[in-house]
Order: C-alpha cells, then sequence, then structure tokens
C-alpha cells in the first residue's frame, strides 16, 4: 500500500470529501505507475480518480464501529513519536 495513502475512517472530524481525493489519487498513481498521466490517458485517470473516491466515500459513510472516534491530532503525534523512535 503507498504510504501516503492515510487510514480515514472513524476520525473526529470525519474524513473531508479532499482528503478521500487525495487518497484515490495516490490510489490511481500507485496503479498506474505514474504520477502524471499523457494527454492519450487522462481522461481514464481522472475517470478512475473521481470513481474510486465515490466508491471510497461510500465506504466510509457506510462502515460501523463501536470505538470512539480518534483525534486527528493525538493520531499524528503517536505517528511523529512512531517515526522519531524509528529513525533515531
Amino acid at each position: 500500500m503507498c504510504r501516503n495513502i492515510r487510514s480515514l475512517f472513524n476520525f473526529d472530524p470525519p474524513a473531508t470529501d479532499q482528503e478521500i481525493e487525495d487518497a484515490a489519487l495516490q490510489f490511481v498513481r500507485k496503479l498506474a505507475g505514474t504520477t502524471r498521466p499523457s494527454k492519450r490517458n487522462e481522461a481514464a485517470f481522472d475517470r478512475a480518480v473521481s470513481s474510486i473516491a465515490e466508491c471510497a466515500r461510500e465506504l466510509l459513510d457506510s462502515m460501523e464501529t463501536s470505538q470512539p472516534p480518534r483525534n486527528r491530532e493525538e493520531e499524528a503525534a503517536k505517528a511523529r513519536a512512531r517515526s522519531a523512535a524509528r529513525f533515531a
């Protein structure tokens, strides 16, 4: 999985459309093996991003959990601590 794709489920506030679109873009880039499609493939690339973003939003909206929502700031602090320990 691409390391730039972040978990978007069960956060307070919920994932924004922009975050979902960014994750879909990263996913399509990974599948396509390119960060920028050729002019010839641009329309297919954009359709794939839109379609995946729509599916991702549907998935996130339909999932349920009994866990309380996670705090974005706390999760970011934990990730920074893990990174500091890993690269120290």
